[in-house]
């Protein structure tokens, strides 16, 4: 579901060491330059504004036309399939604009709901097996958190609009909630939340030859 992320500069990668970012506020969109301490990152759809900034301005327009939020989106899914939302993200497909919610069903499966970002209503949902590794995984994960993908998204917004969240517990000691933000000028944020503890992180850069994922530079 996440598009890759890839953070600009090496501000970012020093803040994971365990510096909190603070948020002031939470809610809409930070103001347009963004917050001390977290940086915006590059991103495939974009232009370059002020001072050689890289701006996604296709995400912008997308989280600037959602009505729907990120908790509001999690609470929807909820209502139809109980149990525990393990990522969201908004994306243009083709019902329209929608949110994707992955749900880890109280009947042991995983469930993805489809949601329309404007009203809300569900458009589709399906049930996906998949590997109950994994599931169990996600399981242990989030039995002792205290802060699901809602509570996530709303620690993540004073530093814009929330656009994606998911649980990473695959390349990590232990798994965190990770949550792509956008301002409306387009920069980008990505954040690391503390399932636990509900601290709020910046994500550390990541080499943009390895967004394919292969396990290689390219």
């Amino acid at each position: 579901m996440k598009r890759h992320l890839v953070i600009a500069t090496a501000a970012a990668a020093a803040l994971i060491a365990g510096t909190a970012v603070t948020a002031v506020a939470v809610g809409g969109d930070a103001p347009q330059g963004g917050r001390a301490g977290v940086q915006p990152r590059a991103a495939g759809d974009h232009d370059r504004g002020d001072r050689g900034q890289v701006r996604d301005t296709e995400d912008a327009r997308e989280a600037a036309a959602a009505r729907v939020t990120a908790p509001e989106a999690a609470a929807a899914a909820l209502k139809a399939v109980p149990g525990t939302v393990t990522g969201l993200d908004l994306d243009r497909d083709r019902p329209g604009l929608v949110w994707d919610a992955d749900v880890l069903g109280k009947d042991g499966a995983r469930h993805e709901v489809t949601l329309d970002a404007r009203t809300g209503r569900v458009l589709d949902r399906h049930t996906d097996r998949g590997d109950d590794d994994d599931h169990a995984r996600e399981r242990a994960a989030l039995s002792s958190a205290r802060t699901d993908a809602a509570g996530a998204a709303r620690k993540a917004a004073a530093h814009g609009t929330v656009t994606s969240v998911e649980l990473d517990g695959d390349h990590r000691a232990r798994a965190v909630w990770e949550v792509e933000t956008v301002t409306r000028d387009g920069r980008e944020h990505a954040l690391l939340v503390d399932p636990q503890s509900g601290a709020l992180t910046a994500a550390p850069a990541r080499d943009a030859d390895d967004d394919d994922n292969d396990g290689t530079d390219d």
